[in-house]
């Protein structure tokens, strides 16, 4: 793959320096802008932080909420249509409340260490596929949740570039690649490995403030990558009250909440020219113990407000 894909050109200490320069990061009078102008990015909601609701449900509470996107999860459209739901009707009214799908979470199982232990995941991989294609999503994201411990990396982004050609040529989608603290890809540096070496022009990763975080990878790495080699990018906020090793997914707060320099974060994600979704992503359990649109609408607000601050 052609590196300036996925590194920034110019020195590495003038970007930094130009990150809080207002002169510098002011977008262009051209820049599409979200949000009345308040936003670079378009702000996407993912279901999981509203679990309780249906699905149908939450395409309309990200619409009355105020989001630009909504990012739905493989299970619940397979659900979804088991029980006789049209999933292209779906994508159809999500686009009719002024919605767009980013991205569909995700491809489970897809990169598995066997050869025939991948090629037995393939049918599955492309139903995912087809479902996210149905509901008129860009990407699919690539879970390496069964790469194995000790995982080679040869093999992880050979495997990987098919995923990303079938993708692709079957299905009009472009596959990126994901990591968490709790799967054996766990850093954004060890995804940026794979996504590089896998050598196809369409590898991309989607960071996650919070798996940032608590892999304690950090957020510097931001400042070497290219806005072209991040599909989405997952945004949630985490408490002071634990270490980041006691942290699970159901601590994430919502943005501002927390402890993380989301305002500083999301200055260094400008200067890269990423102008993708940012997607609200929660698993907090007492979160869905409250009323699904209040929560959308908090969360929103809260995401908005951050992005405000970063004055981008």
């Amino acid at each position: 793959m052609d590196r300036k894909k996925f590194f920034t050109l110019g020195a590495a200490g003038t970007l930094g320096a130009s990150l809080f320069n207002t002169a510098e990061t002011s977008q262009p009078s051209t820049e599409k802008r979200w949000q009345n102008g308040e936003s670079p990015w378009p702000i996407c909601l993912d279901t999981y932080t509203i679990l309780p609701a249906s699905l149908e449900e939450k395409v309309e509470i990200a619409a009355e909420a105020g989001y630009d996107a909504i990012e739905p999860w493989d299970r619940e459209l397979i659900s979804y249509e088991k029980e006789g739901g049209d999933v292209e009707k779906l994508g159809a009214r999500i686009k009719e409340l002024g919605l767009f799908v980013p991205s569909v979470i995700g491809l489970w199982n897809a990169i598995p260490p066997g050869d025939k232990e991948f090629e037995e995941s393939l049918e599955g991989t492309r139903n995912r596929m087809r479902l996210a294609k149905a509901i008129g999503s860009q990407h699919i994201q690539t879970i390496p949740n069964t790469v194995g411990e000790g995982y080679d990396v040869k093999k992880v982004a050979q495997r990987y570039r098919t995923v990303l050609e079938i993708a692709e040529e079957e299905f009009g989608l472009e596959a990126a690649l994901v990591f968490v603290k709790f799967f054996p890809l766990k850093s954004m540096g060890q995804a940026m490995q794979v996504a590089l070496d896998s050598n196809h022009p369409n590898a991309k990763i989607i960071p996650d403030t919070y798996h940032m975080y608590i892999t304690e990878g950090g957020f510097n790495g931001l400042k070497l990558i290219n806005g072209d080699a991040i599909a989405i990018f997952q945004f949630a906020d985490a408490p002071g009250h634990k270490a980041p090793d006691d942290l699970a997914d159901a601590d994430r707060v919502f943005p501002g909440d927390g402890v993380l320099p989301l305002p500083e974060i999301l200055r260094d994600l400008y200067a890269t020219g990423f102008r993708g979704c940012i997607s609200l992503e929660l698993y907090n359990p007492e979160y869905h113990q409250r009323d699904p649109l209040e929560v959308a609408k908090e969360g929103f607000e809260k995401t908005l407000k951050v992005i405000k601050e970063a004055g981008v």
